[in-house]
């Protein structure tokens, strides 16, 4: 199973994923090993606020580069799971 994920940064910026261990990359995240994300380096603690669970990593991949596409209000309102809002905007 591989994962799209939202993180919300301690600056409150959003951070888009994919990964195969949704646990285990959110901790490499907030850890200061390598293996975080550059951008994250410096927004750290990071908060997993959604996710999404996919069968083959080339649907992962498609839905993060999709959702990376939108703007602000785009990825807030899937995080709220509001519909409405995100077919208006």
């Amino acid at each position: 199973m591989y994962y799209f994920y939202i993180l919300r940064c301690s600056d409150n910026s959003l951070y888009c994923g994919q990964t195969n261990n949704l646990q285990r990359r959110i901790n490499e995240h907030n850890s200061d090993k390598n293996k975080s994300a550059k951008y994250l380096r410096a927004k750290k603690p990071v908060k997993l606020v959604y996710s999404e669970e996919y069968p083959t990593l080339q649907l992962a991949m498609k839905r993060e580069w999709q959702v990376k596409q939108w703007i602000r209000s785009n990825k807030e309102a899937l995080i709220k799971g509001d519909l409405k809002l995100m077919k208006k905007l």
